[in-house]
């Protein structure tokens, strides 16, 4: 930072910045006929009579002739090559005149030397002043100016994270902090580092009046009701949101502008957290042989990564995606590298849950103690276009996985289920309650294996989710694309929901449907809206034509719902964790399953798309699938 008299300087009016080199000037004359007297005698003589006249005449001269060649016009700070040629040929003027007078006339008691020794002085020091001025007032000026096209943010949050943040902005070239807000009413008006903190409600004429580019939230402890408050607050404004880190990084002495990021949607719609309950957690997982299916896919990574840190024997990671398979174990490698107290064997295993033969022979050689099935196809119009392969992955894919568990005896199996279960309107919804029926008619049967199903929701950011579709979207621009205007969702955050189904399942007790507390239902288009201000943009709509990103509405795709249910009946059993509780749905028992099941097989085999969908909707009673058929095999068969 430049000093505070730099700063100054710059700041004042252009006549007082002149008339203040004016008089320099007029002392360096004064100064130089002084100097030229003592290099002259050999001490420093006080002027008396007729020598005041060399001290005068120095300014008569000079002064005039500095105007007249436009010393004073020049910006000190922009001085360059012409600059110093004015002086040199203004001091060379000044030079003549003043030498043909105490030289060449002479003045008594005014040594004739005086008038060759003080112009060459005083060349010196006015070329060297300029110089000086130069290179002192323009760096100064140059980061002034590197400062001012900073943007400028202000911190939310003068505590520790907030000054923390400060000290690691201050020498920053990347943003520049010009002030508080913090909802402690002893500390409005007050300062840090000379920032002056705000009252929040003045937030809003801030941001206009600063010309604020961002808000940086140093509020680690803030709830998510405080951070949606404060979103509410700068809507509509173009302001970007940041973040610093949590709780345990501040303690940790960890903010820094690395640690600053973007401010998710997870941070606004996810619910603060209920603590875990470490017994319910550990309970399935801790010194066990665990397996993961789906291991690579959103919930399945981060049901392994909340695994992993329980410690269990030996994590069995199943997947058929190859690169989605390979990516979980890098990850969970570093973890094991990060953390020596974690004595977990890791296996990735290639394999597809319908291959019967594979999996038999993965729980003959490791003979697994808990299984969380989390593998399988979720997005709705794709399943919709390919029965068959969503039928074979969700429904039968479970089949084999439940009933190798329990010819192996697996003490848990873990189902990751989904709110399209629930009446629904599609394949893929339908495909999750049936595999949620297989679970309930083996537990029925009265096997040893204790079978459970977790329905939940969407979850923020996972591949199926519409959030990462939103970004790409906001990052290019634009448009949006929303398929009713009207459609809502529930949605929850990945690690809440994992930690819930892990929690859930360890108080199975056999064939229970567990269904997530998800808060209330969103609307889809002010998720959109939410996203596009906090990357800082506006919507462009009929009452904003010059917003940045528009939302288009492109139709309910094929099987879509306008809204998802959690529950099949209205009587849901509480539990003792609260946003956990236990549905009491029906389903068909195993004998009488397990016919239907192979005549569905069947179907699915001669490509009968008709009889699959009649036997669907025999098998689950709330099926209501829309009229049209869009099968892609079913469809290029009718074309030819």
């Amino acid at each position: 930072m430049p000093n505070t008299l730099v700063s100054k300087i710059l700041a004042l009016p252009r006549t007082q910045k002149r008339l203040i080199a004016l008089s320099v000037d007029v002392a360096v004359c004064v100064a130089s006929v002084a100097a030229a007297f003592y290099l002259r005698v050999g001490e420093w003589v006080w002027p008396a009579r007729t020598q005041w006249i060399s001290y005068f005449a120095a300014i008569l001269f000079a002064i005039p002739l500095f105007i007249s060649f436009g010393l004073y016009r020049a910006i000190l700070r922009y001085a360059g090559w012409g600059a110093l040629m004015a002086v040199v040929r203004a001091c060379g003027v000044y030079g003549v005149i003043y030498s043909a007078v105490f030289s060449g006339i002479g003045v008594a008691e005014v040594p004739r030397t005086i008038g060759f020794i003080q112009p060459i002085l005083l060349f010196l020091t006015i070329g060297g002043s300029r110089v000086f001025t130069r290179f002192w007032l323009g760096g100064g000026y140059a980061m002034l100016l590197r400062i001012g096209e900073r943007p400028k943010v202000m911190i939310y949050g003068a505590g520790s994270a907030g000054q923390q943040l400060t000290a690691a902005l201050a020498n920053n070239h990347e943003m520049r902090v010009v002030g508080f807000i913090d909802d402690d009413k002893a500390l409005h008006g007050s300062f840090i580092n000379g920032l002056k903190i705000h009252r929040p409600d003045e937030l809003g004429k801030l941001l206009s009046k600063l010309n604020i580019s961002d808000i940086l939230l140093a509020i680690p402890s803030a709830s998510r009701k405080r951070r949606n408050e404060i979103i509410e607050s700068v809507r509509g404004t173009s302001v970007g949101i940041r973040t610093v880190p949590g709780l345990i990084d501040l303690a940790q002495g960890r903010v820094t502008v690395n640690e600053l990021r973007e401010l998710d949607i997870e941070d606004l719609l996810g619910r603060d957290p209920v603590a875990a309950d470490p017994v319910l957690m550990s309970k399935n997982i801790t010194g066990k042989t665990v397996m993961v299916t789906g291991a690579g896919g959103s919930i399945g990574s981060e049901l392994c990564r909340q695994i992993l840190e329980l410690n269990p024997v030996t994590l069995l990671l199943v997947d058929m995606n190859e690169y989605a398979l390979y990516s979980i174990n890098e990850d969970l490698k570093q973890k094991l590298e990060n953390n020596l107290e974690i004595t977990t064997r890791i296996r990735p295993l290639l394999a597809s849950v319908h291959d019967e033969k594979c999996i038999k022979k993965i729980f003959l050689t490791w003979k697994p103690n808990t299984v969380y099935h989390a593998a399988a196809y979720k997005h709705v119009p794709l399943v919709e276009h390919n029965t068959e392969q969503g039928l074979h992955n969700n429904v039968f894919g479970t089949l084999t996985m439940a009933i190798a568990a329990v010819e192996i005896g697996v003490q848990d199996f873990v189902l990751i289920s989904t709110d399209k279960a629930v009446r629904p309107t599609n394949v893929m919804g339908t495909s999750k309650r049936l595999a949620e029926m297989v679970l309930q008619a083996l537990a029925d049967k009265g096997v040893a294996t204790r079978f459970s199903m977790v329905r939940f929701g969407n979850v923020l950011g996972s591949s199926g989710s519409v959030v990462p579709l939103f970004r790409k979207q906001i990052k290019d621009g634009g448009p949006v694309t929303i398929t009713h205007p009207d459609i809502t969702r529930y949605f929850m955050t990945i690690s809440e929901a994992t930690q819930l189904v892990i929690q859930a399942g360890a108080m199975a007790s056999g064939g229970e449907v567990f269904v997530l507390d998800m808060g209330d239902p969103v609307r889809v288009i002010d998720l959109a809206r939410k996203m596009i201000e906090l990357s800082g943009l506006t919507v462009r709509d009929a009452s904003n034509p010059d917003g940045d990103i528009e939302i288009a509405y492109v139709g309910l795709r094929p099987g879509e719902k306008l809204y998802e249910e959690l529950l099949i009946g209205d009587n849901p059993v509480v539990t003792k964790h609260p946003r956990i509780m236990k549905a009491t749905d029906q389903f068909v028992p195993w004998l009488e399953l397990r016919q239907e099941l192979s005549q569905l097989e069947i179907a699915m085999t001669s490509n009968d798309v008709y009889r699959v969908r009649s036997k669907l909707m025999e098998l689950v009673s709330e099926f209501t699938p829309d009229a049209q058929l869009v099968d892609w095999v079913h469809l290029e068969h009718l074309a030819n």
